[in-house]
């Protein structure tokens, strides 16, 4: 490999104009990258590593079929090339339908605002971590298990293709989480805070209060009795409505989801209203210094911010430039991969509710007996059902918050509760703690952001309920 990938552009625009002619389509992605890994677990260390990864891999389309090779080195590329028109060939049997984007030729980054974590070295970053550990620790003494973790990752990409795209890229990301499991007795409870970061390394060294809360949390929650299990009015503040618009809804706006599932495809019929009027949902990696920024995907279709939902009607969906040949629509710049190892598919990259016009405190009014739910612990989602666990919660009375209750989750159908949107608050928060799963690959830097939701008919649950 060359002392920096930039310096093979020439050769892979002299290996693709030499095999394109055998393929629809050809692409090989160079990529570069580096990175910090800590994870502190109780009293000790876990993981504690530094890596350098190159490699690439190498994309081929004929007759609708693809074929995929990854490399670690240079030498040779030529037979990965054509191990990936092989399989191509081998596995085509319709028509290639790409979106056509305009090439691109174009050398980008993605500036930091502050200190890039690559330039400090590790004790520092073990440093940081410790202090956190001791944060959480000295809390208080039924604090059980505590843990820390730390990452950052330098990539650097080139991309080029049959197409006279020849573009590079390359960005920052870091992330820390935490969390603190309190115990007394019987009870067990959990604490988690997550932030993240594309901006600057400072960003993650005055993490001291959320730290505490994380630990605090836990241990408020020990004596906290349990909510009723019941259907209520829930109030979610942004960043549960950050959670709920990427898992809900998000992966339902994702076009291949929808083209290999005809009874999605039905239900997710655009022109469709799904929720109320002032309801406005948006995908893009355009707004910047957020972790599903970029300028390019990873197929070189420049960014796109495109609106999902306008006015409570379904509008637009996300898409590769494969999902939108096959669906005639046009690319929205979302096929995104992990690393070189994984093809890219279709991803979310900043995911937000707009702001609405209701006042945070309005959203409370003239609810009798519901939930108010802030910050999450977990969830997962299946299809068009969800199950989101909150990482604190009060019981609202008569239009107030009253008293605080813990193992609340909040469940039921994507479509059903978009349509029982009764109020978007005025408020908004960017969520930068996400890191999203699909198709194996785990982990990827996204956005999330909302504003605070009422939302009725809300399924809560918690102990049975007496009724």
């Amino acid at each position: 490999m060359p002392d920096t990938i930039t310096d093979a552009k020439d050769l892979l625009s002299d290996l693709i104009e030499r095999y394109s002619p055998r393929v629809d389509y050809l692409a090989i992605r160079l990529e570069a990258s580096e990175g910090t890994d800590i994870l502190l677990r109780k009293d000790k260390i876990d993981t504690l590593s530094e890596g350098i990864s190159i490699g690439g891999q190498v994309r081929a389309c004929y007759k609708g079929g693809w074929g995929l090779s990854s490399f670690n080195r240079l030498e040779g590329l030529a037979d990965r090339i054509q191990e990936a028109i092989a399989a191509a060939r081998l596995v085509g049997d319709g028509e290639t339908l790409l979106a056509p984007v305009d090439p691109v030729r174009d050398t980008v980054t993605l500036p930091l605002t502050g200190t890039d974590p690559r330039d400090i070295p590790i004790p520092e970053k073990k440093q940081l971590c410790d202090r956190y550990a001791e944060i959480l620790r000295s809390t208080d003494p039924r604090i059980a298990s505590i843990s820390v973790r730390y990452g950052d990752c330098k990539q650097r990409i080139v991309l080029a293709t049959s197409e006279g795209t020849l573009l590079e890229q390359s960005w920052t990301d870091m992330e820390m989480r935490f969390a603190a499991t309190a115990r007394s007795g019987a009870t067990v409870q959990t604490g988690r805070e997550t932030t993240g970061s594309r901006s600057a390394y400072e960003d993650l060294t005055g993490l001291d209060a959320q730290v505490r809360t994380a630990a605090q949390r836990a241990l408020d929650a020990l004596n906290l009795p349990s909510v009723k299990g019941n259907s209520y009015t829930v109030v979610i503040d942004p960043i549960l409505s950050g959670l709920f618009v990427h898992e809900a809804f998000g992966h339902l706006s994702e076009a291949d989801m929808v083209y290999e599932n005809p009874d999605l495809l039905e239900v997710m019929t655009l022109g469709r209203r799904f929720g109320p009027t002032d309801l406005q949902i948006f995908d893009g990696a355009i707004p910047t210094g957020h972790r599903g920024s970029y300028l390019y995907d990873d197929e070189g279709t420049p960014a796109t911010t495109t609106q999902l939902i306008k006015d409570g009607v379904l509008v637009g969906r996300l898409h590769s430039r494969e999902t939108a040949g096959k669906l005639g629509e046009n690319p929205t710049g979302n096929a995104r991969c992990l690393n070189y190892h994984y093809p890219p598919i279709v991803r979310m990259t900043n995911t937000w509710i707009a702001r609405g016009n209701t006042p945070v405190a309005d959203l409370f009014r003239d609810i009798k007996e519901g939930v108010y739910a802030r910050n999450w612990l977990g969830g997962m989602t299946n299809g068009e059902m969800f199950t989101f666990s909150a990482g604190e919660a009060w019981m609202i009375r008569n239009g107030q918050i009253a008293e605080p209750v813990r193992d609340v989750t909040l469940s039921g159908n994507v479509f059903s509760t978009l349509a029982d949107i009764e109020a978007i608050g005025d408020d908004f928060y960017w969520d930068e703690s996400g890191g999203c799963g699909k198709g194996g690959q785990g982990g990827l830097p996204v956005g999330c952001g909302g504003p605070s939701l009422r939302i009725r008919n809300v399924v809560v649950g918690g102990e049975a309920s007496d009724q």
